[in-house]
């Protein structure tokens, strides 16, 4: 994807600006799941065929998480460390997400399912983010 259409799914040409919305899109996104699985980890791990234990745990890892990547969007120029940091734990968690359903997960298809798009999902924040500090980087030089 180059940077043009980055900007055209942003709706900014500024990269600075872009990057910030990224960071806050998936903060949003991650607070969402977070506050979902700390206060619906019974029925979530029921449908999902995971145990309760574990979505709680995970719902309040990614409440911090969130708290981090908000306050990296607040910032009127997020460090470049701070986001590659996302953008590496965003990969990572891709990765751990895929490598736990190949491995030891057994889930529900509607886990599975699920498992699958929360990976892409936070993969494509990854790239986006990625993108736009790479843009941004451009763009001062």
């Amino acid at each position: 994807m180059s940077t043009t259409q980055l900007a055209v799914l942003a709706r900014t040409v500024e990269p600075q600006r872009m990057l910030r919305r990224f960071l806050a899109l998936d903060a949003a996104v991650t607070g969402a799941n977070a506050l979902a699985y700390l206060t619906l980890s019974g029925p979530l791990g029921r449908l999902f065929g995971a145990g309760s234990g574990l979505l709680l745990g995970l719902g309040a890892f990614l409440a911090v998480y969130t708290a981090g990547v908000a306050l990296l969007a607040a910032r009127p120029h997020p460090p470049t460390t701070g986001v590659r940091i996302v953008v590496e734990a965003n990969l990572a968690w891709t990765a751990v997400s895929l490598a736990a359903l190949a491995l030891w997960l057994t889930p529900t298809a509607a886990g599975a399912v699920w498992t699958v798009l929360q990976a892409l999902t936070v993969a494509g924040f990854a790239v986006l983010q990625h993108m736009a500090l790479r843009a941004r980087q451009l763009n001062q030089d």
